[in-house]
């Protein structure tokens, strides 16, 4: 046995037949080259890669994309992000210096859109040091028009952050000496403790307090005025979606009615100086009535209070009123041809002439009224002399020396009137003529010829029998007539009483 030795071969055995391995290439495994395998994979872990970082196709194109223009970048680049609210919507694309300004292109993603013509555009940092800018993209007012792809923001609506170099360099020795004396100045103001003579002019709730203290005072009211101020902004925002633009809207179209009036506005700007200077001549004046205010406040909040609970009351009236103001349309609408009748009657044919008439006998009717105060006061008592004595006078029945007739003293009136009515009847062409006992008689009586006259002392005449007397008797004088006393205080007369007796005949037989 040699230094070297060979293991002697194993016997094949009648079953060893030869097996080719099918995973080695060219012996009986015919698909395609292991080498195609690899660059297939490379190929799909350089594209997985590509789109980790990219998170793009590199055949798609940039899709909506704008441009802003800058008076500073400060360090942006290219994939900065922009942001909407803090919400990622679009990467830079470009930043290119043109003159003076920059100008950056940058795109926004369809969750972005839509960007308004008046969009805003500001460099923020996204840390607290300097570095890692994004774009904050403001999109505009909702009634502004889009803006299409390609456009572009204007140095107008752009801003860049204020960098800590920029902070150091504007803050040079003599700037940060007067920084310290201002802060130094602030502190004394806040601390500074008032005199007597201080608080001569304050108001008595801050007296004998430094500013500090009088500033924690404001901040401890000021809550409430905050809540006042929130609500009164709420409000301004209007019920409607655009309620607080169409404000903004008139506000500007009056601005531009304001700039065609600019000599009107100077002098009124000359006119509010000396108002101003009014004031100041009246500052004393003008301080007591600030002082005032405190307490004013304090009695128009319980007023305001008040006030806020009636509106309740007041909102149910509103709502238990809306069915009526939703009839008033069509009441409204009948009540158009009322109107015109209404018109028509007060046309100067109608109740004009009417209105015209009674003007021009309102002067006379004034005077007939007030002279009637005069005329009532006699009417009355001629109303009562009329049934305290006419009517019972006239309702009495003459009885005295049995010549009445049982007829009430107004009926005999009447009946007279009527005989006499019939004696003078006429009987022949001359016409009405008196007659009395025109038969005549046997006896022959005379009476006093009133007239006189030659051979005309008495009249004669012939009756059927000789009178037996007179009732009533003629007085011999007129009785008193007194103005001082009213006829209704005067006793009806008696017309049966004495001097109703009958007396002799005024007619004798010669």
């Amino acid at each position: 046995m040699g230094l070297f030795s060979r293991r002697a071969p194993r016997p094949r055995s009648p079953y060893d037949v030869h097996q080719p391995d099918p995973r080695i290439w060219g012996r009986t495994y015919a698909g395609p080259h292991p080498w195609i395998f690899g660059a297939f994979i490379a190929l799909v872990a350089l594209a997985l890669a590509y789109l980790a970082f990219a998170k793009e196709l590199p055949w798609a194109g940039e899709g909506y994309t704008l441009e802003a223009t800058f008076e500073n970048t400060a360090t942006l680049r290219e994939t900065s992000p922009v942001r909407i609210a803090g919400v990622n919507v679009g990467e830079v694309t470009d930043v290119e210096a043109e003159g003076d300004v920059a100008r950056v292109t940058f795109s926004v993603s369809d969750e972005g859109r839509p960007i308004h013509s008046d969009a805003a555009v500001e460099i923020r940092p996204r840390l607290f040091l300097e570095g890692n800018f994004f774009l904050d993209l403001r999109p505009g007012s909702p009634s502004a028009p889009e803006l299409e792809s390609g456009g572009a923001i204007p140095v107008t609506r752009t801003a860049t952050a204020v960098q800590l170099d920029e902070v150091l360099t504007a803050l040079q020795a003599p700037d940060r000496k007067n920084l310290q004396r201002a802060l130094e100045g602030f502190g004394t103001a806040l601390n500074y403790q008032p005199t007597a003579a201080d608080d001569l002019t304050q108001d008595p709730d801050v007296a004998g307090e430094t500013a500090g203290q009088s500033l924690n005072d404001a901040f401890r009211y000021g809550g409430r005025a905050g809540r006042g101020t929130a609500i009164v902004s709420q409000a301004l925002r209007g019920e409607g979606q655009h309620d607080l633009s169409g404000l903004i809207r008139a506000s500007g179209d009056t601005f531009s009615k304001l700039e065609t009036v600019d000599t009107e506005l100077a002098e009124l700007i000359t006119n509010f100086n000396v108002t101003a200077g009014a004031f100041a001549a009246e500052s004393e004046n003008v301080s007591a009535t600030v002082s005032e205010l405190a307490p004013t406040l304090d009695e128009t909040e319980v007023s305001l209070r008040h006030l806020s609970d009636a509106l309740p009351s007041v909102r149910r009236l509103a709502i238990e009123s809306r069915p009526a103001f939703q009839e008033l349309p069509a009441t409204i609408d009948a009540f158009g041809p009322w109107l015109d009748q209404t018109d028509l009657l007060l046309a100067d044919r109608e109740l004009g002439d009417i209105s015209l008439w009674l003007k021009q006998s309102g002067p006379g009717l004034g005077q007939t009224a007030h002279a009637s105060k005069k005329l009532f006061p006699q009417l009355g008592q001629l109303g009562r002399c009329t049934s305290e004595n006419l009517v019972p006078t006239a309702d009495t029945v003459i009885t005295a020396d049995g010549f009445g007739t049982g007829q009430s003293n107004w009926q005999e009136l009447f009946y007279a009137v009527t005989q006499l009515a019939g004696a003078g009847q006429p009987f022949d062409g001359n016409g009405p003529y008196f007659r009395l006992q025109t038969g005549g008689g046997p006896t022959l009586v005379r009476n006093p010829n009133p007239a006189g006259g030659l051979q005309r002392q008495f009249n004669f005449a012939n009756t059927i029998e000789a009178p037996a007397g007179v009732q009533p008797v003629l007085p011999g004088a007129t009785p008193p007539f007194r103005m001082d006393v009213k006829c209704h205080r005067n006793d009806p007369p008696n017309l049966n009483g004495p001097a109703a007796a009958a007396g002799p005949p005024d007619l004798v037989e010669p």
